[in-house]
């Protein structure tokens, strides 16, 4: 559906933007797979635009229900029962120790944003 460049675009977003436990990674994934679908190709297409932010509310309000929230430092204390800050490395091998890429890490994380994504995409071309 997208483009490689735009997948690989995506690589720096994991940890939480640049392993800052910003907003998911796999959430702005997900929102950006209905950008790459419906979004507007020149700024100033606003009417392009404001189709493509329904269908991304939807993924976003899925995503916060399911998960619990949306930043990766509070999906680690739902997840992990702490904050890890993955830009440091002892503390990013913690996560890893912990779990943070087994089957009740991120890998579960990312799976529940990308059915999202699909169930939301899927719904979009239906529609149209």
């Amino acid at each position: 559906m997208v483009s490689q460049d735009v997948f690989k675009a995506g690589s720096a977003f994991s940890g939480g933007v640049a392993r800052h436990g910003e907003t998911c990674g796999a959430l702005v994934g997900a929102i950006m797979a209905i950008g790459a679908l419906m979004g507007r190709e020149r700024l100033p297409d606003q009417e392009q635009s404001q189709k493509a932010m329904e269908p991304a509310v939807q993924i976003y309000e899925a995503f916060k229900a399911k998960i619990g929230h949306t930043l990766c430092s509070e999906i680690h204390k739902i997840r992990h029962g702490k904050t890890y800050r993955l830009y440091i490395p002892e503390e990013r091998k913690a996560f890893h120790d912990a779990g943070g890429h087994g089957p009740e890490g991120c890998p579960v994380v990312c799976g529940v944003a990308a059915k999202i994504a699909g169930e939301v995409v899927l719904g979009v071309k239906e529609g149209a």
